[in-house]
């Protein structure tokens, strides 16, 4: 067989398929893109679309990420070192640094720095200065009497299946340790229970407490007394009692001189029910009497309101 007798397999090669060059091509006219559509266009990429539904690049789960300024560097094994040893690349006297492996022809270029790699025998000692080296790798060039100057300090890796040195990491019970400690002692249980009720009720009332009566006095006594300093305490109970548990509403327990609808509800049921007044008008004018006195007070709670209407109409002993 001659040169000029090479030749591809049979169907190792086929002519390039040549479109749009009529009919008779079997490709022209549309050019094997069939009639219309999105895909008989030019300019459109639909690569990854699968009509709708979630795509293969979107139902994949995603890991890590790409660090931008993560290092390259050029790998240099022990094998390799040995070889270029034993060949007469490197002397044994002179120190290599990246760029001298570079020019002795060892590596082929610097990248971010070398790094030496692997285990094994070296067997002429080497003086090398490289950006990281392996615990492996040091000890084989040290074993030949040579040495590994480590340019990065934090570069120096571990070897297969040595685990991170942590003994100069504080764990998290040492630091929850040294803090009980650091915080000053805590009192005794008993003090604990004792205290433990307190804190109960301190968390159960509301920040801002009603008022409460205090050893038989009633909470709207005082409020009462700003217009009637001879107000009977015994009074005001029955009128609280008498209203019972509308004051736990907020509404309720306030009066409003402002809204009318609220002064005729007044009218019909305190001023005539209680106070017996039938004409509708003249209880208005006592109720807006009332509300003129209690001006001054800004909340005109209910209890004092329907004790100044009693006491206008000289029916306190109605409680």
């Amino acid at each position: 067989m001659r040169l000029n007798e090479l030749k591809d397999n049979q169907g190792a090669t086929h002519r390039k398929k040549r479109i749009g060059r009529g009919i008779g091509s079997g490709k022209g006219k549309t050019g094997g893109r069939g009639v219309k559509g999105q895909k008989s266009r030019s300019g459109v990429s639909i690569n990854g679309f699968e009509g709708g539904q979630m795509p293969i690049y979107m139902r994949l789960p995603k890991r890590g990420f790409n660090a931008p300024n993560a290092k390259t560097y050029q790998e240099l094994s022990i094998d390799n070192l040995n070889r270029a040893l034993e060949a007469g690349k490197i002397d044994s006297k002179t120190d290599y640094d990246g760029a001298a492996l570079v020019e002795a022809g060892v590596i082929r270029r610097v990248k971010d720095g070398v790094r030496l790699i692997g285990a094994g025998k070296v067997s002429k000692p080497v003086k090398l200065h490289v950006s990281g080296a392996t615990k492996g790798a040091i000890a084989a060039v040290e074993a030949a009497k040579g040495s590994v100057t480590v340019l990065d300090e934090d570069t120096v890796y571990r070897g297969k299946g040595e685990k991170q040195d942590r003994s100069g990491k504080v764990s998290k019970a040492d630091k929850k340790a040294a803090a009980l400690a650091a915080a000053p002692a805590e009192a005794p249980k008993a003090e604990k229970k004792a205290a433990a009720p307190k804190k109960a009720a301190e968390k159960k009332a509301p920040a801002k407490k009603a008022a409460k009566a205090e050893d038989g006095v009633s909470a709207y006594l005082e409020p009462t007394q700003k217009f009637d300093a001879d107000a009977d305490n015994a009074v005001v109970t029955k009128i609280e009692k008498y209203l019972g548990a509308s004051l736990k509403n907020k509404d309720a327990k306030y009066v409003s001189c402002t809204d009318e609808t609220e002064l005729e509800t007044i009218v019909k049921g305190f001023m005539k029910k209680k106070m017996g007044i039938d004409d509708k008008d003249a209880a208005m004018e006592k109720v807006k009497a009332v509300c003129a006195e209690m001006k001054p007070m800004r909340m005109k709670n209910r209890v004092t309101f329907y004790y100044l209407l009693a006491k206008n109409e000289g029916k306190l002993g109605e409680f």
